[in-house]
């Protein structure tokens, strides 16, 4: 390694492939543990980085991904031969999280934080029963639906899109409240709202219909209460080649067939 050259650690998901990468990258640039890089190079798909973030975000390190999986939405190409100058190259994508507070049926308040969208989905057959409320005024009294989500602009073409919520530009600063599977209102399609706007969800009938909470992969069961809004001073920053930046990512989505 080379006095110039950036100390990377690289991580690697929990397959052969991931893990041969990883060997392969070592011996080539060799490798220094998280909290002594200056640059994270996640290897994976879409899934590991988002654990990489959860994982290691406060330590405030630029993190590098390259597609070693199924989806690689917020990943670069797997080539190992010109990292560093891909490295120097790269264009940074500042992602802002949302924070979830959730009160649970049992009075236990439990905080996580959601790179691509907070879900609210029912735990039984039962629909679920929502009201809305945004900085503190009611909007909706009842929502019927199978859940409800808030979704980021780098989340926002995943489960959202699914749920046939809008892609939102990357540097919008908004977001997207999207229902699943809404049955009252029949007509209501969602909102786009300032990040900063606070959200809060009340389960109606938590005991007849319960209703689980989840920031990317961390579910909490049997909420009550949640809340939702941007978090201050979380902010992480991903690295992208520039001939396929996030920003032209999300755009290229919106025309896809």
């Amino acid at each position: 390694m080379s006095p110039d050259q950036p100390r990377i650690a690289f991580l690697a998901a929990p397959t052969e492939a991931a893990r041969q990468a990883q060997e392969s990258l070592t011996a080539r640039y060799g490798q220094v543990g998280p909290e002594e890089a200056d640059i994270l190079c996640a290897l994976g798909g879409d899934g590991f980085m988002l654990q990489t973030l959860h994982r290691h975000g406060g330590l405030a390190k630029p993190v590098f991904g390259m597609k070693l999986g199924t989806v690689g939405f917020l990943m670069n190409h797997f080539n190992e031969a010109d990292l560093l100058q891909r490295i120097s190259a790269a264009e940074p994508a500042v992602l802002k999280p949302l924070e979830m507070i959730v009160q649970t049926e049992s009075g236990a308040s439990v905080g996580s934080l959601a790179y691509n969208e907070v879900s609210l989905l029912r735990q039984t057959r039962q629909a679920a029963h929502l009201s809305i409320d945004l900085n503190g005024q009611t909007r909706l009294d009842e929502l019927i639906c199978d859940g409800v989500l808030v979704a980021t602009p780098a989340g926002s073409s995943a489960y959202n899109y699914s749920a046939s919520g809008p892609i939102l530009p990357f540097g919008s600063g908004i977001v997207a409240l999207t229902p699943i599977a809404p049955f009252r209102p029949r007509r209501w399609r969602g909102a786009l709202l300032k990040a900063e706007t606070e959200v809060c969800f009340r389960v109606l009938d938590p005991y007849k219909r319960p209703v689980s909470a989840t920031a990317d992969s961390h579910e909490v069961r049997d909420v009550v209460e949640v809340r939702i809004r941007e978090a201050r001073g979380r902010e992480v920053t991903l690295l992208f080649d520039p001939e396929h930046n996030l920003e032209e990512r999300i755009v290229s989505e919106q025309f896809m067939s």
